[in-house]
């Protein structure tokens, strides 16, 4: 079995899953009886339609030799080891991105209390505008297993796809096949890639889309069949619904394949279902409904911060400032502190005052929250690029048959030009990690000639790539998100032997909350009654519900915002769930609200959901009957 089929049942399960969401959704029933129909139909259909899917092509025959032989090669055993610590990582601990606790995970859950998509009250305004592909991705396992610990797959299979994916886009981009064969092991343990396949992001999870939509468009090109086609549609709209900042990156897509696009018609009847699948599975579904509940395509325009910029020179140099730092900054930079103070005073001031708070700050390691491709792929990729310059370059004669040359020095271009576009219009904070299907494209521009594959046989390159990926081990093994050492207590132990030192007090206070990010009010939830089937949430735009719903399947949240009349939140809920730093973002009091709300304080605890905000106060309410 070829990564190809792989990567084609890949594609083909995450479009139905959007197309079971919507469905099911549209017609009340996204539940486990639904998604049984849906599934049960849907395998019938495949079977009836196994030919035209190409899935009879595929012959069963053992691999088993060829993989040996390969992994016993460095560079794919150095990658192997790694796939394998972070499949440790993602069964020892549950899902820790902030995003994912905060937002991807809460709003499934949210549909599926109430058997169907809808646009839900909640300050996290992110819950209703954003791309949903991942999220139906989740509800199925959410649904079934009631439990989050398996949906770091939907990351660690795409990751496995990586390298094949890449040497086969670079390959027919022009990239020789020695440059093509190293960076194929490397360029998937650049940080964002490694640290979230085994998370529950959705920034690392596209990228497989975005080389899927250009390898099957090159491989339209070869074989003039629609069966490519269809998969390099169904990739290139799901890449735009799992994120709407990947949409620039459909000017490549639409250069490689335009040409390609009377091939439908060879197969009108069967190109109809598929081309309304990538309709369904794209960003088009929820781009209507922000049309309709907000009046904005994007639905960014009701964020109290906006996210997009009216100045683009400002933010393409805003943008490109924070794309570098974020992926030169050392893995280990103990000055984090000083800089995240500092750094961002010797820069203009039209640089920032358009962008979200948080402008220019780093952490002190590599997070899933943060992180681009790192420091060492970022060099190695500057040395090699600047080593090329003194050696024969050129785009390497095209072999016959595939992308034609006026088409291939397009696509290598225009991903830079998508790149150029996101930064004139993000405002957003952490570009790096936003960009992650950005970068697997950006690179055949850089590589392609026949230089490279001079340079990777060079003695210094391949102590480079050593020191790539040593730290990339090195970071994985020292995440916050996943430590695959014991963190907290060998750094508790060397703070009571160094009381004084505050980077071990730092260390420690940040392991410690990235250790209960899964699960940061689990104290608030041991307050509630635990009888009560719906509990209320009054929180901030950043606050994590995920703690009430827990265990998954017995009790709803509903969320208020603090200015909701008392009346309203009475009607859904008699408890709830008051958050002291929302209190405080709105310049009121606890006694105040309570007086104007009629209710009555039940408890009180402190939790921490972010270092940055540090313990905060957490209130349990109850509304009189």
């Amino acid at each position: 079995m070829s990564y190809l089929f792989l990567v084609e049942f890949w594609i083909w399960v995450s479009s139905l899953a959007s197309v079971a969401g919507w469905t099911l959704s549209a017609l009340g029933q996204l539940n486990r009886p639904g998604y049984a129909v849906f599934f049960a139909a849907a395998a019938v259909l495949v079977l009836f339609c196994r030919k035209k899917l190409g899935l009879d092509s595929c012959k069963k025959r053992s691999c088993w030799g060829k993989i040996h032989r390969r992994f016993r090669r460095p560079l794919p055993f150095c990658f192997a080891v790694l796939a394998l610590l972070v499949f440790l990582g993602g069964v020892l601990y549950p899902p820790t991105h902030y995003n994912a606790m905060t937002y991807h995970i809460p709003r499934v859950l949210h549909w599926l209390a109430a058997g169907r998509w809808y646009w839900i009250h909640t300050p996290v305004n992110r819950m209703n505008y954003s791309g949903c592909d991942f999220e139906w991705l989740s509800a199925p396992l959410l649904l079934f297993t009631k439990s989050d610990r398996a949906l770091f797959l939907l990351n660690f299979f795409p990751f496995l796809l990586l390298p094949g994916l890449i040497f086969s886009v670079f390959m027919r981009l022009g990239v020789r096949a020695r440059a093509a064969w190293q960076w194929m092991w490397l360029f998937p343990t650049g940080y964002i890639f490694l640290l979230q396949a085994g998370s529950a992001g959705n920034d690392a999870f596209s990228a497989v889309y975005a080389l899927a939509a250009m390898d099957f468009g090159c491989r339209a090109w070869e074989s003039r069949r629609p069966r490519d086609l269809w998969l390099s549609l169904l990739a290139a709209a799901l890449l735009t619904g799992t994120k709407p900042t990947s949409l620039p990156l459909l000017l490549p897509w639409l250069i490689l394949i335009f040409a390609l696009l009377p091939l439908l018609r060879h197969q009108a009847l069967s190109s109809l279902p598929v081309l309304a699948m990538a309709m369904v599975a794209s960003f088009f579904p929820i781009a209507l409904m922000n049309k309709i509940h907000c009046g904005d395509w994007l639905g960014t325009s009701i964020e109290s911060a906006h996210l997009q910029l009216q100045k683009p020179l400002n933010g393409i140099l805003g943008n490109v400032f924070q794309l570098l730092l974020h992926n030169f900054v050392p893995p280990l930079f103990p000055q984090t502190n000083w800089w995240n103070q500092h750094g961002v005073m010797n820069l203009p001031h039209s640089w920032i005052v358009d962008f979200q708070p948080g402008f220019s700050q780093v952490g002190e390691l590599p997070t899933e929250d943060w992180s681009g491709v790192g420091f060492g792929i970022s060099l190695l990729l500057a040395v090699s690029v600047i080593a090329n310059f003194s050696r024969a370059r050129g785009a390497p004669p095209l072999p016959e048959g595939v992308v034609p040359a006026k088409y291939r020095r397009l696509v290598l271009i225009t991903p830079w030009i998508a790149l150029l576009f996101f930064c004139a219009k993000s405002a957003m904070n952490t570009p790096a990690r936003l960009i992650a299907p950005y970068y697997p494209l950006l690179l055949p521009l850089l590589l392609a000639g026949t230089g490279q594959s001079q340079i990777v046989r060079r003695g210094w390159w391949r102590v480079m790539t050593g020191g790539v990926l040593l730290l990339a081990l090195v970071v994985l093994i020292v995440s916050p998100d996943r430590p695959l050492w014991p963190a907290k207590t060998i750094l508790t132990e060397a703070l009571a032997r160094h009381p004084d030192q505050r980077l071990l007090a730092r260390a420690l206070k940040v392991y410690t909350v990235y250790s209960e990010r899964s699960d940061p009010l689990a104290g608030v939830r041991a307050l509630l009654p635990p009888d009560i089937k719906v509990a209320g949430f009054i929180g901030t735009a950043d606050d994590s519900d995920i703690s009430l719903w827990r265990p998954f399947g017995e009790r709803r949240v509903e969320h208020f915002f603090l200015t909701d009349p008392p009346a309203q939140i009475q009607q859904h809920v008699q408890y709830v769930v008051l958050g002291g730093y929302n209190l405080k973002e709105h310049q009121t009091t606890l006694d105040a609200w309570l007086q104007s709300s009629g209710a009555e304080l039940i408890a009180t605890t402190n939790a921490t959901l972010k270092v940055a905000e540090g313990p905060q106060p957490w209130y349990v309410v109850r509304f009189k009957p």
